[in-house]
């Protein structure tokens, strides 16, 4: 009697795109770009992933303005020669049969930083790196911590132009043949600073309660599906939580993700901190040393659950997802729609091709491609027979 094949591997069809499983490369910035412009090193990074079987292949954190950058090695959509670098990736992806997607960023006053191996500390003369800095922006001027650089805050007029600019990379990545976009709102960066009432005091209509903190999220979300085809999907991610008992609430989280599914948006992906530093660090603005939130396997399945349930919309689950197993109960539980993997899927690429087999959702190695699957099963009959040929 055949079995049914596991959640993980059964297609999930949103607006008019057909995902081939539920596992999502979930975005993994590289700082290998120069002057925004996607080079050989991602293409060889985005393909092996596609190669690998992974449903839903993300680029990186891809600023949509040069001062949106984390470090001077992002990627970017604000030319259309950022474009047509993209292009090929997209294509070979689509080629693979899996889908090609992007994530539209602005890192705001979380930006001007080193590459995380020389530490990651903000460009200037404490610095190992001897780039230059620019101006970051925020909500108000608010810096991230000791020796960063306090922000600019963005006028009305500024922010407008933002959600501008969000748009136009939203069109640069249609023509760059992406099939699914997502709005980065979280880990601190442009859109979630204005989220957080540790970071937005603003008493304009952008700022004061939470409806004024949302209002430019919501106006970039607009601004993205009407520029974004009917039948492709968009995404949003955000951090559900700033930390364990402050600032921005999974409550919040809940109003939110109702709000951007009014909107258009179509799965919220979610993960959780940043605001005050990395992903999932506490925010502390009491002088007190940051403090990493506990990071066990499936950490934030509850935020993606809870959305799920009470916001009516569809949601990826992320953070320390490792095991296929754990994958398939998350999606049989119906905590959630989706699976994103990051370091994981660093470590292994073909960890999808190699959860199906552990699955027993791809018997006979037709998950692989082609010039991989032959040998595939040749491999596994020679391991059957006990290494005889």
């Amino acid at each position: 009697m055949a079995t049914e094949t596991p959640l993980l591997f059964q297609p999930l069809t949103i607006r008019g795109i057909t995902l081939p499983n539920r596992v999502v490369l979930s975005p993994l910035c590289m700082y290998s770009a120069r002057d925004g412009l996607a080079n050989d090193w991602h293409f060889s990074h985005l393909s092996a992933f596609a190669r690998g079987g992974t449903g839903l292949v993300f680029t990186e954190a891809t600023a949509v303005r040069p001062e949106g950058r984390i470090t001077h090695g992002c990627c970017g959509l604000w030319t259309d020669a950022q474009a047509e670098a993209y292009a090929p990736i997209a294509t070979f992806i689509s080629g693979t049969g899996m889908i090609p997607a992007v994530q539209l960023a602005h890192a705001g006053r979380k930006a001007s930083v080193a590459e995380p191996w020389t530490g990651g500390k903000p460009l200037g003369p404490k610095s190992p790196s001897d780039a230059e800095p620019w101006q970051t922006v925020g909500p108000s001027a608010l810096p991230v911590g000791e020796d960063w650089p306090t922000p600019h805050p963005l006028s009305t007029s500024e922010i407008g132009d933002l959600v501008d600019a969000f748009a136009a990379s939203a069109r640069r990545s249609l023509a760059a043949g992406f099939k699914v976009a997502e709005i980065h709102a979280a880990h601190g960066y442009l859109l979630h600073s204005f989220l957080s009432p540790l970071t937005n005091q603003r008493n304009d209509s952008y700022g004061g309660d939470r409806a004024g903190r949302m209002r430019f999220l919501l106006e970039v979300a607009e601004a993205v599906r009407a520029v974004w085809p009917d039948e492709l999907p968009l995404f949003c991610r955000i951090s559900a939580i700033d930390g364990p008992q402050e600032g921005w609430s999974i409550e919040d989280s809940v109003a939110l993700a109702t709000e951007l599914g009014a909107r258009g948006v179509d799965v919220v992906d979610c993960s959780s901190g940043g605001i005050a530093g990395p992903p999932a660090y506490r925010a502390d603005y009491a002088g007190k040393p940051l403090e990493r939130a506990p990071r066990g396997p499936g950490f934030q399945v509850p935020f993606a659950e809870r959305l799920r349930a009470e916001a009516g919309v569809k949601t990826m689950a992320v953070g320390v997802i490792t095991d296929p197993h754990q994958a398939e109960e998350i999606l049989q539980q119906g905590r959630a729609d989706l699976i994103g993997i990051g370091r994981e899927l660093m470590y292994n690429p073909f960890w999808a091709v190699h959860a199906a087999e552990a699955l027993g959702a791809d018997p006979d190695c037709a998950l692989w491609e082609t010039q991989y699957g032959w040998a595939m099963v040749r491999r596994s009959e020679i391991a059957a027979s006990g290494g005889k040929r």
